[in-house]
């Protein structure tokens, strides 16, 4: 009877042991790339917030992805946007070929802090540039979404969130400059 006793403690001594050691490992920086079946693709939707406002974004990394945009969407509710990602810094350049819905387009640098805001009309391929040449994210809205949420130059959008969408996209957050600092 002895032994099975010491077996018992041996064994809560052990599942105790195996218990803190878990508690003790370090959970930062350890967020899972998704692969294989994970991977949600470009219509997949995630929480984006800037200043103090969620809105619901697509995010586009490639540049097929890119290219295509908001092209013949009309379904973008008030609080939706898409957002565009670049591995450096540059100056951005948007137009609205094809696309029927009225935009802002907001250019956030590395930071996650918002430089520029600009109306975008349905169609109009006049090329949307931006002055600054350190942008890394662009951001569009339907046409008056920013001056609605009071989202001014200078407020930031959440880059973990970013890095959220990116790891459920299956990209490396890092190689796209959305490592919240």
């Amino acid at each position: 009877m002895t032994s099975l006793w010491a077996k018992c403690l041996l064994l809560l001594a052990g599942l105790w042991l195996v218990g803190w050691v878990k508690a003790a490992e370090p959970t930062t920086g350890t967020a899972k790339i998704a692969t294989g079946s994970e991977v949600r693709g470009p219509d997949a939707w995630f929480p984006l917030t800037v200043g103090e406002k969620t809105l619901r974004v697509q995010l586009v990394v490639t540049l097929d992805e890119q290219q295509r945009g908001l092209m013949g969407r009309r379904d973008l509710g008030s609080d939706d946007g898409m957002v565009f990602v670049y591995p450096a810094p540059q100056e951005m350049s948007f137009w609205m070929r094809g696309t029927p819905t009225p935009l802002d387009i907001g250019f956030f640098k590395e930071d996650g802090s918002l430089g520029e805001v600009y109306p975008m009309y349905p169609f109009d391929e006049t090329p949307v540039k931006s002055i600054g040449r350190d942008y890394t994210l662009a951001l569009e809205t339907p046409q008056g979404w920013f001056a609605k949420n009071n989202i001014k130059p200078g407020m930031k959008l959440k880059l973990a969130d970013v890095a959220a969408a990116l790891r459920a996209r299956g990209f490396k957050p890092s190689r796209y400059s959305a490592e919240p600092h």
